[in-house]
């Protein structure tokens, strides 16, 4: 872990932006609020979208009445005269918008660095968290012990709520509990968190990054200037390699979280206790109990993953041990998240659709035992033999859903050839009571149904909140 002097950006008000011709590629939640802060500090915007749609056009007027242009279908052009540009973090790298600005010598920001160099001289620290998977589990997680400990926060970013409208808005806070995508990090280069963590990496967007060294590296840019500590998953040695590439402010410190006993410096699980052994006196001795593991809901093994990481960040801020209990016991996830629908003669039914990816869905499959597992959807270019491979001794049976599901087929058959697979050749509405159906003809007393598709849903579903909805509906219809 590189040391190095490190400045936070000088906040900006209207002077930096005053006359400066400014574009704003993307609407939406990050583009809106982007082009409005920067009219308001005086610059001359104009937003590019690439499409035209009825939600566009409506946003589209929205700027044009406050005076800014908005040029609707056409995000590909640089707009003769830009000084900046000021992106939504889902426009690739490779737009002919970032070509043309490269070769103009145009720098191209974030929503999150826009926000990053608007926050006030007293603006509250960030705690940012990042990783393939968990993210807004442990963001959530994070700001409630963070409330536990009666700190003003809130859990902003990528998970819905704009940094733009937190950094800017009235209401102040003392610290911010941050969710980044590798979208945002790639478009953030002088972000300084207090404390960040990646809770794992695997392959996931790589269309987007070009590679998985690319996307890891993009992922590492959360530990750029950390002052405090840089967390980092024991069981995931890319992660703290990620640490020991950042440059950071002299004292930050490596903190890892593990499921296993903890080391000097690190969180982990003792006799069913979570312990802290990094923000302690004399920790070569000594560890503080935090919560018990039933305090996490729901206590799967990454969710306690999720949990430890949250728990460093709130304690690299000085939170009590305490408050890190009373905050995850006030925790509650969000729907389709290893959420537990209903038991039916003796099985259980679980929802966990947000699992969409291979990752994710391991994570999932790892939680339980024997498993009938619903599988299927898009692909997104995922490869299941590895998933497969180290899920099998756990599968009762499968049931296959959606577009994708003979990539699924052939690695069970590669690799679990003797587990029962039912392949539903099927994309209408009924399709899912069928296949809770089928699950239920090939589960037993004790097994559990678990709906984790490791892959995405719009071939059937609107999206995975859909998908899942759709999971609990047919469970509750074969529980009457």
């Amino acid at each position: 872990m590189g040391s190095g002097q490190v400045t936070s950006s000088v906040p900006s008000g209207t002077s930096e932006f005053q006359g400066k011709h400014v574009t704003v590629a993307g609407l939406g939640v990050s583009g809106l609020p982007a082009a409005k802060a920067l009219h308001a500090r005086g610059a001359i915007v104009t937003a590019v979208n690439d499409g035209d749609d009825a939600r566009a056009r409506e946003q589209a007027a929205e700027l044009e009445a406050l005076g800014i242009t908005v040029r609707l279908g056409d995000g590909a052009t640089l707009p003769e005269g830009t000084e900046l540009i000021v992106t939504a973090p889902g426009w690739q790298p490779d737009k002919p918008l970032f070509r043309a600005a490269e070769q103009a010598g145009v720098p191209v920001w974030g929503d999150v660095e826009l926000a990053w160099r608007l926050r006030g001289p007293d603006a509250a620290p960030w705690l940012a968290v990042t990783g393939t998977n968990g993210k807004t589990t442990t963001v959530q997680m994070l700001a409630s012990i963070l409330k536990a400990a009666g700190l003003r926060t809130a859990a902003v970013g990528n998970i819905g709520v704009s940094l733009l409208d937190a950094v800017l808005g009235e209401e102040r806070y003392d610290v911010l509990a941050v969710e980044l995508s590798s979208y945002q990090l790639h478009w953030a280069p002088s972000l300084r968190a207090y404390s960040g963590a990646v809770l794992n990496l695997a392959p996931d967007h790589l269309d987007w990054h070009g590679s998985m060294d690319a996307y890891a590296a993009d992922k590492g840019r959360i530990y750029e200037g950390n002052k405090v500590a840089c967390v980092y998953n024991v069981a995931d040695p890319r992660t703290e390699d990620l640490v020991r590439e950042a440059d950071v402010e002299e004292g930050c410190r490596a903190v890892g979280f593990t499921l296993q006993a903890p080391a000097v410096s690190q969180l982990g699980v003792v006799d069913g206790i979570l312990v802290d052994r990094a923000f302690v006196e004399n920790r070569q001795k000594n560890a503080q109990e935090l919560a018990e593991v039933s305090d996490v809901d729901p206590p799967a093994p990454h969710n306690i993953a999720n949990a430890l990481a949250a728990a460093a960040l709130a304690r690299s801020f000085g939170v009590p041990a305490q408050a890190v209990r009373d905050g995850l016991r006030a925790f509650k996830p969000d729907a389709h998240r290893i959420a537990h629908v209903a038991d039916i003669d003796g099985v259980a039914y679980v929802d966990d659709s947000k699992a969409t990816n291979t990752h994710a869905a391991e994570a999932s499959l790892a939680a339980y035992e024997p498993i009938v597992w619903i599988a299927g959807g898009l692909a997104k270019g995922a490869e299941f033999d590895e998933l497969v491979a180290n899920s099998a001794k756990r599968l009762r049976g499968v049931v296959l859903i959606g577009a994708d599901r003979a990539l699924i087929r052939e690695a069970l058959a590669r690799h679990a050839p003797e587990v029962p697979v039912v392949d539903l050749d099927r994309t209408d509405t009924g399709a899912m009571l069928q296949a809770v159906t089928e699950a239920k003809g090939l589960a037993r007393p004790g097994d559990t149904v678990l709906l984790a598709p490791a892959c995405a849903s719009m071939d059937m579903f609107t999206n995975y909140n859909e998908r899942g909805d759709a999971f609990a509906a047919a469970v509750r219809e074969l529980g009457a």
